[in-house]
């Protein structure tokens, strides 16, 4: 209709939706909606690009710094997979990076460990992360 934008699949109108969006601006999908998601063996300073991904999975190969991005968008959100490929790796992070009571992340100390990191983006320059969930086998 005038009100609603709607794609799908085949040549058939109004049948297999492949995602909608009504007059109330709510948007759905027939399948799940999959954010990107970098997938790297980082080292070192790095900068996350939150505009090209959404989700991260990232082999420490080093001690790993993360400097503050330039491209978040407030409201996203996702994940941080950290895969240590040796014992002992550490994340520090710049001042953008944000965790409960200012406490920074405590990873897994293991070779081959590896954590989840949930975030959130609140504000320009505000990368909410959650508490790291560690050692996954």
């Amino acid at each position: 209709s005038a009100d609603d934008l709607v794609f799908g699949q085949g040549s058939t109108v109004g049948t297999n939706v492949a995602f909608a969006i009504d007059e109330n601006q709510v948007t759905s999908f027939s399948h799940a909606a999959v954010g990107s998601t970098q997938t790297a063996s980082i080292s070192g300073n790095t900068t996350l690009d939150f505009q090209t991904y959404q989700n991260f999975v990232l082999t420490f190969t080093a001690n790993v710094t993360f400097d503050n991005p330039s491209t978040e968008a407030v409201g996203q959100s996702g994940f941080i997979i950290i895969i240590h490929n040796g014992a002992g790796r550490t994340l520090a992070l710049g001042t953008d990076y944000e965790t409960a009571g200012g406490a920074g992340l405590t990873l897994s100390s293991a070779a081959s460990a590896v954590d989840v990191v949930p975030y959130v983006v609140k504000a320009d320059a505000s990368i909410q992360l959650g508490a790291a969930q560690l050692a996954f086998a």
